[in-house]
């Protein structure tokens, strides 16, 4: 069993969501980055969101755009995010670690190298964002032989016929943008979030995550109540951001908000 499905498996005995904090790889630099994967294990992640810097971060809203070009600036590259996983794999082997970015990097890397080295340095999963399940035969077919999970993105817009197609080819979970823009927006509404929830679920056994505009502690514990996963991206950023030049009191202060979390989730 894969270690994304052994953690969705305990959550679901313990009757808990799981937490999923997101952190760019390389911001500020790949020696906090691992300092960062630790504090989160240690404040109650279950899985880590980890990005890899791309130059044309469509998806993600200013506040993850600014911690792309922060790691891009130290020219960190995904063979450097690979790497870090694999340090990171030193000291946990428990920890399900899935890296969030685009199609261009693992291309040029190429499908069946990106592939094998991902499975050797202990990465559990991928979401590439512009990669639809439509254009993904290949890329699946050669994640899932390497043990790989693929995990998709479903919008507010989505269709049964789109939650059908992510059906068919996602594994892992499945991640629900809770509203309609980019990552940090604003504006989520709760109980429109269940109801989406309860229309995919007769569609996707997969468990569901759901990510964008969760900002706080009351907002996570109020999304917990319907999804298998909530995750947080741009709120963790943002400290990181803020608390850049004082390491050791931004590894602290991304702690203590993710404990946060955990314990507003139960």
């Amino acid at each position: 069993m894969s270690r994304i499905a052994t953690i969705f498996n305990q959550c679901r005995a313990n009757n808990r969501t799981a937490l999923i904090p997101f952190i760019t790889a390389g911001d500020p630099n790949l020696i906090v980055s691992l300092q960062l994967m630790h504090r989160l294990v240690e404040a109650g992640a279950d899985i880590i969101e980890l990005g890899v810097p791309f130059s044309d971060p469509m998806a993600d809203g200013p506040v993850i755009q600014r911690a792309t070009e922060r790691a891009l600036a130290q020219g960190v590259r995904l063979i450097d995010v690979l790497a870090l996983v694999k340090q990171f794999r030193a000291e946990n082997q428990h920890t399900p670690v899935v890296l969030m970015g685009y199609l261009n990097p693992i291309e040029c890397f190429g499908y069946a190298a990106f592939a094998d080295a991902a499975n050797q340095h202990g990465v559990d999963g991928v979401l590439i964002v512009d990669a639809p399940p439509e254009e993904s035969h290949e890329l699946v077919t050669t994640l899932r032989a390497n043990n790989i999970d693929l995990v998709y993105l479903l919008a507010p817009t989505s269709d049964i016929a789109r939650m059908e197609q992510i059906n068919a080819v996602a594994s892992g979970f499945v991640y629900y943008v809770s509203i309609k823009g980019v990552t940090g927006a604003a504006h989520l509404d709760v109980n429109e979030v269940a109801a989406q929830l309860a229309v995919i679920r007769q569609q996707i056994q997969l468990p569901l995550g759901v990510g964008f505009g969760i900002k706080d502690a009351a907002t996570a514990a109020a999304v917990g109540q319907y999804a298998d996963a909530v995750i947080v991206g741009s709120a963790i950023v943002s400290r990181i951001e803020t608390l850049a030049n004082d390491h050791a009191a931004m590894v602290n202060e991304v702690g203590a908000f993710v404990g946060e979390l955990r314990g507003a989730l139960g």
